[in-house]
């Protein structure tokens, strides 16, 4: 009986020590860090506490249906080299954020593709609009990855406008595989108190 439950106990460790590890391979293929796009805006209204969507993107030259590339970190700096500052990326169109409305490819750039889920305005008046975001990027061989999304854009005057400058980013980050852990110390103390009954026994 003794031989046997140490058996048991031997591969009870393994098949835990097993998951933790497949777990931890299983996040290894999520997304992490932040994209930062910057260009300009327009809405379908000119005055910006009345806006409820975006009829047009450009990029900071200018050029219809773009935003530009203004900071990455994590997997956007590192993977095939890194997206280079002021690569183009391609924005969707129209985004309606008032009501909030999924818009999948909202952003493509570099082969990873965010899908927006849903939006919450946080502040909307002459001067300010901000929102915020969920959905997932993905792309390149990676798992969709959840993803927050925050889009500001300033009008210092308060006055109306055909274009408004915007900023915006999305922030992603891979579980710290906590979960594992957790798993792996409670199968440990598990184990331990086993062997202890086993030695009582003995």
């Amino acid at each position: 009986m003794k031989n046997l439950t140490k058996t048991l106990l031997a591969v009870l460790a393994a098949g835990l020590v097993t998951t933790a590890l497949s777990t931890q391979e299983a996040q290894a293929a999520q997304i992490n860090g932040r994209l930062d796009l910057a260009g300009s805006v327009m809405f379908d209204s000119s005055a910006l506490q009345n806006v409820t969507q975006v009829l047009e993107w450009r990029d900071v030259f200018g050029n219809a249906g773009f935003s530009n590339v203004a900071g990455v970190t994590g997997t956007y700096a590192t993977f095939g080299g890194g997206i280079p500052l002021g690569t183009q990326a391609t924005m969707a169109t129209p985004w309606i954020f008032n009501p909030s409305t999924a818009t999948p490819g909202l952003w493509s750039v570099g082969g990873f593709t965010f899908d927006l889920t849903s939006a919450t305005i946080l502040t909307q008046n002459s001067r300010f609009l901000n929102i915020s975001g969920v959905g997932t990027v993905s792309g390149n061989g990676f798992d969709a990855t959840l993803a927050h999304w925050a889009f500001t854009v300033q009008n210092a005057g308060g006055g109306t406008g055909d274009f408004f400058s915007f900023s915006a980013n999305t922030a992603s980050a891979v579980p710290d595989g906590g979960s594992a852990v957790a798993l792996l110390g409670i199968s440990l103390v598990a184990i331990e108190f086993e062997r202890r009954k086993l030695r009582s026994r003995g």
